[in-house]
Protein backbone atom coordinates (compact mmCIF):
# COMPACT_ATOMS: atom_id res chain seq x y z
CA UNK A 1 0.00 0.00 0.00
CA UNK A 2 1.26 3.49 -0.86
CA UNK A 3 3.11 4.87 2.55
CA UNK A 4 1.03 8.24 1.93
CA UNK A 5 -2.34 6.53 1.70
CA UNK A 6 -1.59 4.15 4.99
CA UNK A 7 -0.60 7.34 6.54
CA UNK A 8 -3.86 9.03 5.95
CA UNK A 9 -5.94 6.02 6.89
CA UNK A 10 -4.28 6.20 9.72
CA UNK A 11 -4.93 9.75 10.81
CA UNK A 12 -8.53 9.23 9.29
CA UNK A 13 -8.67 6.55 11.78
CA UNK A 14 -7.37 8.39 14.77
CA UNK A 15 -9.58 11.50 13.95
CA UNK A 16 -13.01 8.99 14.30
CA UNK A 17 -14.92 8.89 17.70
CA UNK A 18 -13.89 5.88 20.09
CA UNK A 19 -15.93 2.63 19.74
CA UNK A 20 -17.95 3.62 22.76
CA UNK A 21 -19.62 7.11 21.60
CA UNK A 22 -20.08 5.61 17.43
CA UNK A 23 -21.37 2.61 19.11
CA UNK A 24 -24.30 4.61 21.44
CA UNK A 25 -28.28 5.20 20.60
CA UNK A 26 -29.48 8.15 21.04
CA UNK A 27 -33.66 8.10 21.25
CA UNK A 28 -35.93 10.71 19.20
CA UNK A 29 -35.91 14.19 21.15
CA UNK A 30 -39.62 13.57 20.94
CA UNK A 31 -42.14 11.10 21.82
CA UNK A 32 -41.67 8.29 24.27
CA UNK A 33 -40.03 5.80 21.90
CA UNK A 34 -37.03 4.45 23.67
CA UNK A 35 -34.94 1.11 21.95
CA UNK A 36 -34.13 -1.14 25.10
CA UNK A 37 -32.05 -4.19 25.43
CA UNK A 38 -32.90 -7.26 27.96
CA UNK A 39 -30.51 -7.53 30.97
CA UNK A 40 -30.78 -11.43 29.61
CA UNK A 41 -29.06 -10.46 26.21
CA UNK A 42 -26.42 -8.77 28.45
CA UNK A 43 -25.94 -11.42 30.74
CA UNK A 44 -26.88 -9.62 33.49
CA UNK A 45 -28.89 -12.18 36.04
CA UNK A 46 -32.17 -11.25 37.24
CA UNK A 47 -32.07 -12.86 40.43
CA UNK A 48 -29.36 -10.29 41.35
CA UNK A 49 -31.53 -7.10 39.27
CA UNK A 50 -34.02 -8.61 41.29
CA UNK A 51 -32.47 -8.01 44.32
CA UNK A 52 -31.18 -4.54 43.73
CA UNK A 53 -34.92 -3.56 42.88
CA UNK A 54 -36.43 -4.39 46.02
CA UNK A 55 -33.69 -2.97 47.97
CA UNK A 56 -34.24 0.26 45.98
CA UNK A 57 -38.03 0.13 46.59
CA UNK A 58 -37.13 -0.25 50.47
CA UNK A 59 -34.88 2.87 50.30
CA UNK A 60 -37.36 5.09 49.43
CA UNK A 61 -36.89 5.04 45.51
CA UNK A 62 -39.44 7.03 43.30
CA UNK A 63 -37.52 5.95 39.87
CA UNK A 64 -34.84 4.44 38.71
CA UNK A 65 -33.09 3.60 35.37
CA UNK A 66 -30.06 2.14 33.72
CA UNK A 67 -28.91 2.68 29.95
CA UNK A 68 -26.11 0.59 28.50
CA UNK A 69 -25.01 2.09 25.57
CA UNK A 70 -27.77 4.41 25.22
CA UNK A 71 -30.55 1.72 25.36
CA UNK A 72 -32.93 1.12 28.25
CA UNK A 73 -32.36 -1.84 29.93
CA UNK A 74 -34.10 -0.83 33.36
CA UNK A 75 -36.78 1.02 33.86
CA UNK A 76 -38.34 0.92 37.45
CA UNK A 77 -41.07 3.13 39.19
CA UNK A 78 -42.58 2.75 42.83
CA UNK A 79 -45.32 3.84 44.31
CA UNK A 80 -47.61 6.72 42.48
CA UNK A 81 -43.90 8.16 40.99
CA UNK A 82 -44.45 7.36 36.97
CA UNK A 83 -42.88 8.01 33.85
CA UNK A 84 -44.18 11.07 33.72
CA UNK A 85 -43.77 12.90 37.18
CA UNK A 86 -41.36 15.44 38.58
CA UNK A 87 -38.84 15.21 40.58
CA UNK A 88 -35.59 17.64 41.50
CA UNK A 89 -32.09 17.28 40.97
CA UNK A 90 -31.02 19.00 44.19
CA UNK A 91 -27.26 19.46 43.63
CA UNK A 92 -27.00 16.91 41.06
CA UNK A 93 -27.94 20.39 38.69
CA UNK A 94 -25.02 21.35 39.75
CA UNK A 95 -22.98 18.83 37.05
CA UNK A 96 -25.80 20.26 34.55
CA UNK A 97 -24.70 23.70 35.26
CA UNK A 98 -21.12 23.41 34.64
CA UNK A 99 -22.10 21.81 31.61
CA UNK A 100 -23.56 24.81 30.69
CA UNK A 101 -21.00 26.73 32.16
CA UNK A 102 -18.66 25.02 29.39
CA UNK A 103 -20.93 25.84 26.44
CA UNK A 104 -20.72 29.29 27.37
CA UNK A 105 -16.69 29.49 27.68
CA UNK A 106 -17.29 27.70 24.32
CA UNK A 107 -18.68 30.82 22.63
CA UNK A 108 -16.93 32.94 24.26
CA UNK A 109 -19.55 34.52 26.52
CA UNK A 110 -16.59 34.00 29.50
CA UNK A 111 -13.47 32.83 30.59
CA UNK A 112 -13.10 30.41 33.46
CA UNK A 113 -10.44 32.98 34.82
CA UNK A 114 -12.74 35.84 34.86
CA UNK A 115 -13.34 37.55 37.92
CA UNK A 116 -17.29 36.51 38.71
CA UNK A 117 -16.82 40.16 39.45
CA UNK A 118 -17.06 40.66 36.03
CA UNK A 119 -20.68 39.81 35.75
CA UNK A 120 -22.48 39.64 39.05
CA UNK A 121 -20.54 43.22 39.92
CA UNK A 122 -18.54 44.11 42.74
CA UNK A 123 -19.99 43.89 46.38
CA UNK A 124 -21.78 40.25 45.19
CA UNK A 125 -19.69 38.65 48.56
CA UNK A 126 -18.91 40.38 51.94
CA UNK A 127 -15.79 39.78 51.14
CA UNK A 128 -12.49 42.74 51.00
CA UNK A 129 -12.93 43.94 47.20
CA UNK A 130 -9.13 43.15 46.55
CA UNK A 131 -10.29 39.47 47.65
CA UNK A 132 -13.74 39.37 45.97
CA UNK A 133 -11.38 39.94 42.74
CA UNK A 134 -9.64 37.01 42.81
CA UNK A 135 -12.63 34.58 42.75
CA UNK A 136 -12.78 33.68 38.98
CA UNK A 137 -15.53 31.76 37.53
CA UNK A 138 -13.19 28.28 37.92
CA UNK A 139 -13.08 28.55 41.19
CA UNK A 140 -17.37 28.42 41.78
CA UNK A 141 -16.73 25.38 39.62
CA UNK A 142 -14.13 23.82 41.58
CA UNK A 143 -15.71 24.90 45.33
CA UNK A 144 -12.83 27.06 45.83
CA UNK A 145 -14.01 30.12 46.19
CA UNK A 146 -12.56 30.63 49.50
CA UNK A 147 -15.80 31.78 50.84
CA UNK A 148 -17.03 30.53 54.39
CA UNK A 149 -19.39 27.42 54.11
CA UNK A 150 -20.60 27.51 57.34
CA UNK A 151 -21.55 31.27 58.02
CA UNK A 152 -23.24 32.12 60.97
CA UNK A 153 -27.52 31.92 61.76
CA UNK A 154 -29.01 33.22 59.92
CA UNK A 155 -27.21 32.71 56.80
CA UNK A 156 -26.77 28.65 56.11
CA UNK A 157 -24.32 27.07 53.06
CA UNK A 158 -27.21 27.62 50.66
CA UNK A 159 -27.73 31.56 51.26
CA UNK A 160 -26.52 33.95 48.38
CA UNK A 161 -26.48 37.08 49.72
CA UNK A 162 -23.85 39.03 49.84
CA UNK A 163 -23.54 39.52 53.76
CA UNK A 164 -23.80 35.63 53.74
CA UNK A 165 -20.84 34.77 51.71
CA UNK A 166 -18.02 36.29 53.81
CA UNK A 167 -14.62 35.87 53.05
CA UNK A 168 -12.41 32.84 55.04
CA UNK A 169 -10.15 32.22 52.72
CA UNK A 170 -7.77 33.54 49.49
CA UNK A 171 -9.63 31.66 46.52
CA UNK A 172 -8.19 28.63 45.37
CA UNK A 173 -6.87 28.08 48.69
CA UNK A 174 -9.86 25.83 50.51
CA UNK A 175 -12.06 23.19 49.06
CA UNK A 176 -14.89 23.50 50.45
CA UNK A 177 -18.60 22.48 49.22
CA UNK A 178 -20.34 25.87 49.22
CA UNK A 179 -24.01 25.96 47.73
CA UNK A 180 -24.17 29.57 48.35
CA UNK A 181 -21.25 30.64 46.26
CA UNK A 182 -21.80 27.81 43.36
CA UNK A 183 -25.41 28.99 43.12
CA UNK A 184 -24.21 32.64 41.52
CA UNK A 185 -23.29 30.75 38.75
CA UNK A 186 -26.93 30.62 37.45
CA UNK A 187 -27.30 34.64 37.58
CA UNK A 188 -23.60 34.87 36.24
CA UNK A 189 -24.70 32.88 32.86
CA UNK A 190 -27.88 34.67 32.81
CA UNK A 191 -25.78 37.76 32.51
CA UNK A 192 -22.74 36.83 30.16
CA UNK A 193 -25.79 35.14 27.78
CA UNK A 194 -28.35 38.00 28.21
CA UNK A 195 -31.20 35.14 28.62
CA UNK A 196 -32.73 33.66 31.69
CA UNK A 197 -31.16 30.37 33.02
CA UNK A 198 -34.20 28.35 31.48
CA UNK A 199 -34.06 30.02 28.24
CA UNK A 200 -30.36 29.25 27.41
CA UNK A 201 -30.09 26.08 29.20
CA UNK A 202 -33.34 25.02 26.30
CA UNK A 203 -31.37 26.83 24.00
CA UNK A 204 -28.05 25.54 24.20
CA UNK A 205 -28.54 21.66 25.66
CA UNK A 206 -32.30 20.58 26.84
CA UNK A 207 -34.17 21.31 23.41
CA UNK A 208 -30.85 19.33 21.40
CA UNK A 209 -30.99 16.35 23.56
CA UNK A 210 -34.90 16.09 24.23
CA UNK A 211 -34.80 16.79 27.98
CA UNK A 212 -37.86 18.61 29.07
CA UNK A 213 -37.12 19.88 32.75
CA UNK A 214 -37.14 23.60 34.52
CA UNK A 215 -35.13 25.66 36.96
CA UNK A 216 -37.53 26.62 40.00
CA UNK A 217 -35.07 28.74 42.72
CA UNK A 218 -31.83 27.56 41.11
CA UNK A 219 -33.14 24.14 41.46
CA UNK A 220 -33.31 21.65 38.54
CA UNK A 221 -36.59 19.49 38.14
CA UNK A 222 -37.47 16.54 35.43
CA UNK A 223 -38.48 13.52 34.81
CA UNK A 224 -36.46 10.38 35.00
CA UNK A 225 -36.03 9.65 31.69
CA UNK A 226 -34.66 13.59 31.29
CA UNK A 227 -31.99 12.97 33.90
CA UNK A 228 -30.83 10.10 31.61
CA UNK A 229 -30.60 11.59 28.91
CA UNK A 230 -27.98 14.55 30.46
CA UNK A 231 -26.45 11.53 31.26
CA UNK A 232 -25.91 9.94 28.24
CA UNK A 233 -24.80 13.10 26.49
CA UNK A 234 -21.94 12.89 29.38
CA UNK A 235 -21.39 9.34 28.16
CA UNK A 236 -20.86 10.74 24.47
CA UNK A 237 -18.45 13.28 25.67
CA UNK A 238 -20.79 16.03 25.45
CA UNK A 239 -22.54 14.98 21.75
CA UNK A 240 -25.74 14.24 21.13
CA UNK A 241 -26.20 11.98 17.69
CA UNK A 242 -23.57 14.23 15.81
CA UNK A 243 -24.01 16.99 16.94
CA UNK A 244 -21.92 18.54 19.64
CA UNK A 245 -23.85 20.12 22.60
CA UNK A 246 -20.00 20.85 24.16
CA UNK A 247 -17.65 20.69 21.46
CA UNK A 248 -14.75 22.03 23.84
CA UNK A 249 -13.06 18.84 24.29
CA UNK A 250 -10.27 19.87 27.17
CA UNK A 251 -13.15 21.72 28.76
CA UNK A 252 -15.14 18.04 29.05
CA UNK A 253 -11.50 16.68 30.23
CA UNK A 254 -11.02 19.69 33.12
CA UNK A 255 -14.85 19.03 33.90
CA UNK A 256 -14.59 15.01 34.25
CA UNK A 257 -11.20 15.19 35.97
CA UNK A 258 -9.83 16.39 39.12
CA UNK A 259 -9.84 20.07 39.36
CA UNK A 260 -7.45 21.24 42.05
CA UNK A 261 -5.33 19.19 44.36
CA UNK A 262 -7.19 20.09 47.31
CA UNK A 263 -9.96 17.29 46.70
CA UNK A 264 -8.70 15.00 44.28
CA UNK A 265 -13.15 13.72 44.55
CA UNK A 266 -13.93 16.41 42.60
CA UNK A 267 -14.01 18.14 38.91
CA UNK A 268 -16.11 20.84 37.87
CA UNK A 269 -19.17 20.19 40.14
CA UNK A 270 -18.67 16.56 39.20
CA UNK A 271 -17.64 13.84 41.79
CA UNK A 272 -14.84 11.60 40.86
CA UNK A 273 -14.79 8.07 41.58
CA UNK A 274 -11.84 6.28 41.38
CA UNK A 275 -9.07 8.67 43.09
CA UNK A 276 -6.50 8.62 45.60
CA UNK A 277 -8.19 10.36 48.05
CA UNK A 278 -11.54 13.12 48.32
CA UNK A 279 -13.42 15.37 50.83
CA UNK A 280 -16.96 15.52 51.28
CA UNK A 281 -19.24 18.50 52.46
CA UNK A 282 -19.56 20.12 56.04
CA UNK A 283 -15.80 18.43 56.51
CA UNK A 284 -12.25 19.55 55.63
CA UNK A 285 -11.02 16.14 56.14
CA UNK A 286 -9.04 14.56 53.43
CA UNK A 287 -10.22 10.94 53.23
CA UNK A 288 -8.11 7.99 51.18
CA UNK A 289 -10.65 7.02 48.43
CA UNK A 290 -11.99 5.48 46.24
CA UNK A 291 -15.40 7.70 46.83
CA UNK A 292 -17.45 4.52 45.89
CA UNK A 293 -15.07 1.38 46.35
CA UNK A 294 -17.67 -1.21 44.94
CA UNK A 295 -18.44 1.33 41.70
CA UNK A 296 -15.69 1.12 38.29
CA UNK A 297 -12.72 3.59 39.30
CA UNK A 298 -13.96 6.21 36.16
CA UNK A 299 -17.34 6.34 37.37
CA UNK A 300 -18.32 10.63 37.67
CA UNK A 301 -21.33 11.34 39.24
CA UNK A 302 -24.44 14.12 39.50
CA UNK A 303 -24.86 13.66 43.04
CA UNK A 304 -27.58 15.84 45.11
CA UNK A 305 -28.67 15.91 48.92
CA UNK A 306 -31.86 13.19 49.86
CA UNK A 307 -29.68 10.49 47.31
CA UNK A 308 -30.53 11.98 43.84
CA UNK A 309 -27.87 10.46 41.39
CA UNK A 310 -26.80 10.61 37.99
CA UNK A 311 -24.16 8.29 37.76
CA UNK A 312 -21.99 7.74 34.63
CA UNK A 313 -19.21 4.78 33.45
CA UNK A 314 -17.67 5.30 30.32
CA UNK A 315 -16.02 2.01 30.89
CA UNK A 316 -19.26 0.01 30.56
CA UNK A 317 -21.61 2.48 29.15
CA UNK A 318 -23.37 2.71 31.74
CA UNK A 319 -25.64 5.48 32.70
CA UNK A 320 -28.09 4.67 36.10
CA UNK A 321 -29.89 7.41 37.68
CA UNK A 322 -31.76 7.41 41.41
CA UNK A 323 -34.42 9.75 42.02
CA UNK A 324 -36.71 9.50 45.40
CA UNK A 325 -36.41 10.53 48.79
CA UNK A 326 -33.24 9.99 51.06
CA UNK A 327 -32.43 6.50 51.03
CA UNK A 328 -32.40 6.93 55.49
CA UNK A 329 -28.76 7.73 55.04
CA UNK A 330 -27.21 11.61 55.91
CA UNK A 331 -28.74 14.13 53.93
CA UNK A 332 -25.62 14.94 52.24
CA UNK A 333 -25.01 14.39 48.50
CA UNK A 334 -22.38 11.22 49.04
CA UNK A 335 -23.42 8.02 51.28
CA UNK A 336 -23.09 4.63 52.21
CA UNK A 337 -26.36 4.19 49.98
CA UNK A 338 -23.85 4.67 46.97
CA UNK A 339 -21.51 1.65 47.59
CA UNK A 340 -24.51 -0.35 48.77
CA UNK A 341 -26.32 0.33 45.50
CA UNK A 342 -23.42 -0.34 43.15
CA UNK A 343 -22.21 -3.35 45.25
CA UNK A 344 -25.85 -4.61 43.99
CA UNK A 345 -25.48 -3.19 40.57
CA UNK A 346 -22.20 -5.11 39.77
CA UNK A 347 -23.37 -8.42 41.02
CA UNK A 348 -26.34 -8.04 38.63
CA UNK A 349 -24.05 -6.42 35.76
CA UNK A 350 -20.76 -9.19 36.38
CA UNK A 351 -23.74 -12.38 37.43
CA UNK A 352 -21.92 -12.73 40.52
CA UNK A 353 -23.57 -13.85 43.65
CA UNK A 354 -24.72 -10.68 46.09
CA UNK A 355 -22.64 -11.53 49.37
CA UNK A 356 -23.93 -9.15 52.47
CA UNK A 357 -21.69 -6.58 53.31
CA UNK A 358 -19.51 -6.46 56.07
CA UNK A 359 -19.17 -3.00 57.58
CA UNK A 360 -15.41 -1.94 57.99
CA UNK A 361 -15.10 -2.18 62.28
CA UNK A 362 -14.73 1.28 62.94
CA UNK A 363 -12.82 2.62 66.46
CA UNK A 364 -14.25 4.65 68.62
CA UNK A 365 -12.23 7.44 69.36
CA UNK A 366 -13.15 9.15 72.43
CA UNK A 367 -9.78 11.45 72.74
CA UNK A 368 -9.42 13.90 76.10
CA UNK A 369 -9.87 16.13 77.32
CA UNK A 370 -12.73 18.53 76.33
CA UNK A 371 -11.25 21.10 75.66
CA UNK A 372 -7.70 20.26 74.78
CA UNK A 373 -5.37 22.86 76.30
CA UNK A 374 -1.56 21.30 75.51
CA UNK A 375 -1.88 17.62 74.61
CA UNK A 376 -4.76 15.19 73.76
CA UNK A 377 -4.80 12.02 75.01
CA UNK A 378 -6.03 9.33 72.68
CA UNK A 379 -7.44 6.22 74.50
CA UNK A 380 -6.40 3.03 71.65
CA UNK A 381 -7.68 -0.53 71.48
CA UNK A 382 -5.28 -3.52 71.42
CA UNK A 383 -7.14 -4.94 68.92
CA UNK A 384 -5.87 -2.87 66.59
CA UNK A 385 -1.97 -3.03 66.98
CA UNK A 386 -0.64 0.23 66.03
CA UNK A 387 -2.45 3.01 64.85
CA UNK A 388 -1.76 6.17 62.61
CA UNK A 389 -3.08 9.41 64.07
CA UNK A 390 -3.74 12.48 61.97
CA UNK A 391 -5.09 15.64 63.57
CA UNK A 392 -6.64 18.08 61.11
CA UNK A 393 -7.11 22.20 61.16
CA UNK A 394 -10.09 23.62 59.73
CA UNK A 395 -8.78 24.42 56.12
CA UNK A 396 -7.87 20.77 56.56
CA UNK A 397 -4.62 21.11 56.69
CA UNK A 398 -2.45 18.19 58.74
CA UNK A 399 -0.89 19.84 61.61
CA UNK A 400 0.16 17.02 63.49
CA UNK A 401 0.65 13.04 62.99
CA UNK A 402 2.21 10.49 65.06
CA UNK A 403 1.41 6.38 65.48
CA UNK A 404 0.83 4.72 68.86
CA UNK A 405 -0.78 1.67 70.30
CA UNK A 406 -3.00 0.54 73.73
CA UNK A 407 -3.37 1.94 76.03
CA UNK A 408 -2.88 5.38 74.67
CA UNK A 409 -1.46 8.01 72.39
CA UNK A 410 -0.64 11.62 73.63
CA UNK A 411 -0.66 14.38 70.58
CA UNK A 412 1.23 17.60 71.74
CA UNK A 413 -0.91 20.72 71.10
CA UNK A 414 1.34 23.50 71.84
CA UNK A 415 1.63 26.08 69.51
CA UNK A 416 -1.77 25.20 67.63
CA UNK A 417 -4.27 28.34 67.33
CA UNK A 418 -7.46 27.77 69.75
CA UNK A 419 -10.14 26.68 66.70
CA UNK A 420 -11.97 23.64 65.77
CA UNK A 421 -9.45 20.39 64.51
CA UNK A 422 -10.54 17.25 63.29
CA UNK A 423 -8.75 13.36 64.05
CA UNK A 424 -8.49 10.54 61.90
CA UNK A 425 -7.07 7.23 63.13
CA UNK A 426 -5.80 5.20 60.30
CA UNK A 427 -4.99 1.55 60.42
CA UNK A 428 -2.09 -0.19 58.88
CA UNK A 429 -3.56 -0.50 55.41
CA UNK A 430 -4.52 3.22 55.30
CA UNK A 431 -8.15 2.66 56.10
CA UNK A 432 -10.04 5.49 58.01
CA UNK A 433 -11.44 3.74 61.33
CA UNK A 434 -12.09 6.41 63.32
CA UNK A 435 -13.17 10.18 62.90
CA UNK A 436 -13.59 12.92 66.08
CA UNK A 437 -13.84 16.67 66.16
CA UNK A 438 -11.47 18.12 68.70
CA UNK A 439 -11.95 21.51 70.37
CA UNK A 440 -8.28 23.84 71.61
Amino acid sequence: MNKRLLCWIIGLLLALPGRAQTSLYFPPTTGTTWAGTTPQSLGWCQPQLDTLLNYLGRQHTKGFIVLKDGRLVVEQYYGTFTRDSLWYWASAGKSLTATLVGIARQDGLLSLTDSASRFLGRGWTSAPAAKERLITVRHQLTMTSGLDDTPPAPCDNESTQAACLLYQADAGTRWAYHTGAYRNLQPLLARASGLTINQYTNQKLANIIGMSGAWVNDVYYSRLRDAARFGLLILARGSWNGTAVLRDTAYFRQMTTPSQTLNRGYGYLWWLNGQPSYMLPQSQLVLPGPLVPTAPADMIMALGKNDQKIYVVPSLGLVAVRLGQSAGQPKLALSSFDTELWRRLMATVQCRPTAAATPARRLSLAPYPVPATDELTVPLEAAWGRVNLRLFDALGRCVRQSAGQAPYQLIPLRGLPAGTYYLQALDSQGRIIGTNKVIH
